[in-house]
């Protein structure tokens, strides 16, 4: 019976050792991609500093993962990312995922207070009077959203407005069949308020 126990351990204990070491490399491959491509518009820890390009840090894994296959397979459109994924497979968008969703977010400044107050009624509540759905309802009440869907919070307030521009002109050629409707129904300054709010969540 000890006999038992101690083979049983070793096996836990190798498996677990293989583990840790596939996702050790699988974090040292993310690493290298992201120092020699990601970070120019991403920057090393997902933080960038231009709103035309979205914050990585503590997004979810997968739904980094499904963006940057729908990219490659011509799902999801933009110049400037094609390029930047023609060359990888599967593994590394899991282990690109992986990596972001590691990087811890960074807090952010509402430039505008008074307008992310319009935008947390929306993004809280939805309006009901335009038959806008509350963004919570499916991002959750901090902006964190799913494995399937992004994470919001903290964003540049520019970029999340243009997926919701982008979105209601099908110009987002991905995930259009729900954000189109809701999109469609929001506002200029439903856009830019909730916008505004979402960019100061943690």
């Amino acid at each position: 019976m000890r006999t038992f126990r101690l083979a049983w351990c070793l096996l836990v204990f190798l498996l677990a050792s293989t583990v840790v070491q596939a996702q050790n490399a699988e974090l040292a491959r993310a690493e290298e991609l992201v120092q020699g491509q990601c970070f120019i518009c991403h920057g090393m820890e997902g933080e960038s500093s231009s709103p035309l390009f979205p914050r990585l840090a503590g997004q979810n894994a997968a739904y980094v993962a499904r963006q940057l296959a729908d990219y490659k397979s011509g799902k999801r459109v933009s110049s400037a990312m094609q390029p930047m994924v023609r060359d990888l497979n599967a593994a590394d968008f899991k282990a690109l995922g992986a990596w972001f969703a590691s990087r811890k977010p960074q807090a952010h400044a509402v430039e505008d207070a008074e307008l992310a107050q319009v935008g947390r009624f929306v993004f809280l509540r939805g309006n009901p009077y335009s038959g806008v759905a509350a963004c919570a309802s499916c991002h959750g009440p901090q902006g964190h959203g799913t494995e399937v869907l992004p994470r919001l919070a903290g964003q540049h307030a520019l970029y999340t407005e243009n997926q919701l521009k982008a979105f209601n002109k099908r110009q987002r050629t991905n995930d259009n069949a729900v954000m189109h409707l809701i999109a469609s129904r929001l506002t200029e300054l439903e856009m830019k308020a909730v916008s505004s709010y979402i960019s100061g969540l943690q």
